[in-house]
C-alpha cells in the first residue's frame, strides 16, 4: 500500500514538473514572438517615417535618405544570403560577416537617429553629414559586395548544373537515335539445323559405308553375307541348297 502511495506521489510530482517546464517554454516562445512582432512593427513605423522625412529638403531630409538607403542595402543582402544558404552552405561565412557589418550599421543608424530627433542645431547636423554619408557608403558598399558575390555564385552554380544536364541530355538523345535494322531471317527451313542428316540425305549425295561391310554387288554372285564374305566362292555354288530357310 505504501508503495502504491509513493508511486502515485512520484507520478504527481513528475506531472507537475513537466507541466511547469512546458509552461515556461510556452511563455518564452510567446514572449519571443511578441518581441519579434514588436520589432517588426517598430521597424515598419520607422521606415514609414524615414520615407516621409526623406522627401523634405535640408540636412534632416538628407539624414533620412542616408538611413533609408543603408537599411535597404542591408535588408536586401540579408535576404539574398538567407535564400542562397539553403542551397549553398558555404555562404554561412558570408552571413557571419554580414552580422558584424550590421553591428556597425546599427551604431551609425543610432547616431543619425539622435541627430534627427534630438539635435536642434541644423548647422551641427549639416557638419556631421559628410562623415555620416562616407561611413554609410562604406557599409553599403560592403553589403552590396556580399550580395553581388552571392548572386554571381548562385548564377554560376546554376550555369554549371545546366551545362552538365545539357551534356547528359545530348548523350541520351544520341543513344536514343542509335538503332540498327533487325537481322535477316535464315533461309533454311524451319526446324532444320545446318550440318544435320537432312543435308547428308540430299539428292546426289553418297551414303557412307562402314569399312569391311559391303552390300550385294550383283545378283549373279549369289547371296552375300552381311559380314562381307562370299561363301559361294569358298564352298561352291551348291552351298546352302537343300537346307530349310529361316522363317524370316
Amino acid at each position: 500500500m505504501e508503495f502504491v502511495i509513493g508511486l502515485l506521489a512520484f507520478l504527481f510530482l513528475l506531472f507537475v514538473v513537466l507541466g511547469a517546464i512546458a509552461t515556461v517554454k510556452t511563455v518564452r516562445a510567446v514572449r519571443r514572438g511578441v518581441e519579434r512582432t514588436g520589432q517588426q512593427v517598430r521597424r515598419t513605423v520607422e521606415e514609414t517615417t524615414l520615407k516621409a522625412r526623406s522627401a523634405q529638403p535640408g540636412p534632416v531630409g538628407e539624414l533620412a535618405r542616408v538611413r533609408l538607403e543603408l537599411r535597404t542595402s542591408l535588408d536586401s543582402t540579408r535576404r539574398a544570403l538567407e535564400t542562397g544558404i539553403r542551397h549553398d552552405p558555404s555562404l554561412s561565412e558570408a552571413a557571419g560577416l554580414l552580422d558584424r557589418l550590421e553591428e556597425h550599421a546599427r551604431q551609425l543608424d543610432g547616431e543619425l537617429r539622435l541627430l534627427m530627433e534630438r539635435e536642434p542645431d541644423r548647422g551641427r547636423i549639416a557638419a556631421r553629414l559628410p562623415d555620416a554619408r562616407e561611413r554609410a557608403g562604406r557599409i553599403r558598399a560592403s553589403a552590396d559586395s556580399l550580395r553581388f558575390a552571392a548572386q554571381d555564385r548562385a548564377r554560376r552554380h546554376d550555369e554549371d548544373g545546366l551545362a552538365a544536364l545539357s551534356e547528359q541530355i545530348e548523350i541520351e538523345a544520341g543513344a536514343l537515335r542509335h538503332w540498327t535494322a533487325p537481322a535477316p531471317a535464315s533461309e533454311t527451313a524451319p526446324g532444320t539445323v545446318p550440318g544435320t542428316a537432312s543435308e547428308a540425305a540430299a539428292p546426289g549425295a553418297e551414303t557412307p559405308r562402314t569399312p569391311g561391310i559391303e552390300g550385294p554387288k550383283d545378283a549373279s554372285h549369289g547371296r552375300t553375307a552381311d559380314f562381307g564374305t562370299d561363301f559361294t566362292k569358298e564352298f561352291g555354288p551348291d552351298f546352302g541348297r537343300g537346307r530349310p530357310q529361316s522363317a524370316s
